[in-house]
């Protein structure tokens, strides 16, 4: 049949998006073929129980729907080093197919740039899935301890459980102390939070910090009404939540005496936004990267996962995986002033 020319531009006109089409399709097609029977594992770098365990269960529950070919989903926790072992595991020997990721401490991503210790990873080199929640990060303090007020903090010693140097409870008290001069003395080396915060109950330490209020919220939903054996100190993050700010909790940025302490403070506290940080290893092909990002987002906006958060008391609120790869890399490219302040202050 002979076309007109009408015909013909409309058919030239509607071709590119025929063969997107049929490109998507013939992906989908190869992606379910590669993943249909197979068992995709979500390693998490620390142990059962805490912020970073609950995550990875959530999304381990809803994920396999949105993954063609419909895998098998399984939770690996590998706990050690502040998170660096499953980092390690994702830079080395985890497969480079999808079949492998990752979600662990903001800390593994931002020590590499604050320290000089070579941690045998490059973190701008990972594929980011997305995070799966932006989080704010909080003190907590046993009702008896010391301190009544931020400012108490300046003239009076807390001692401060922590797990290993590098997580988020040793770093943040670190750079509370080292900027801002908090009198903390940190003891390191419990296994995970929950065991800094049984630690607290039991009167071996006295607080902790870096612990993200939604882990708080699910794991002590009183902390807020004066109930529980500790309380709800300070907020380490630039803008608070509302919850916490509803409440009158201060802001541990408030203790900041020059404007270079706040803009080296706003460049740590980065790490907020890319708190529940899921990963796939570098070597992983670009569009299985980006098939993968976009089933990460479509399961964090699942309905489904978005009731069970709901129960459970938690924030679950989508960023992409190519922000989060913008955001690390525009961390990494922070003036070196900025950096060299906050390593000095942490002490490194």
């Amino acid at each position: 049949m002979r076309l007109t020319p009408l015909k013909s531009a409309v058919l030239a006109a509607a071709l590119p998006a025929l063969l997107c089409a049929s490109a998507r399709a013939q992906e989908a097609d190869a992606l379910t073929r590669f993943f249909k029977d197979k068992t995709v594992t979500i390693g998490v770098g620390s142990s059962a129980g805490g912020g970073l365990d609950t995550f990875g269960r959530l999304v381990s529950r809803h994920i396999g729907r949105h993954i063609p070919g419909n895998p098998n989903v399984i939770v690996s926790n590998m706990p050690g080093a502040g998170g660096n072992l499953l980092a390690n595991h994702l830079y080395g020997p985890a497969p480079k197919d999808g079949t492998f990721m990752g979600v662990t401490f903001p800390s593994v991503i931002i020590d590499p740039l604050l320290s000089e210790n070579h941690r045998g990873y490059d973190p701008t080199k990972f594929n980011y899935l997305g995070n799966a929640n932006p989080e704010v990060l909080v003190c907590l303090m046993r009702q008896d301890a010391p301190a009544r007020t931020l400012e108490d903090i300046l003239t009076k010693e807390i001692i401060i459980g922590a797990t290993a140097p590098g997580s988020t409870t040793a770093d943040f008290p670190a750079i509370a102390k080292g900027l801002l001069g908090a009198k903390f003395r940190i003891v390191a080396g419990y296994q995970g939070s929950r065991e800094v915060t049984l630690a607290i109950e039991k009167g071996e330490v006295q607080g902790v910090c870096g612990l993200g209020w939604s882990t708080v919220r699910v794991q002590y939903p009183d902390m807020l009404e004066g109930k529980m054996f500790a309380r709800v100190f300070a907020q380490e993050d630039m803008k608070g939540h509302a919850q916490l700010n509803a409440a009158g909790v201060p802001m541990m940025a408030s203790l900041a005496k020059t404007d270079a302490d706040r803009r080296a403070l706003e460049m740590f506290y980065t790490q907020n936004a890319f708190s529940r940080p899921f990963i796939l290893p570098p070597g992983v092909a670009a569009e299985r990267v980006a098939a993968l990002r976009a089933v990460f987002l479509a399961t964090i906006n699942d309905p489904q996962l978005q009731a069970e958060a709901a129960k459970m008391r938690i924030d679950a609120e989508a960023t992409s995986g190519g922000d989060l790869q913008k955001t690390i890399a525009a961390m990494y490219a922070s003036p070196p002033d900025i950096v060299a302040r906050v390593r000095k202050a942490m002490g490194r």
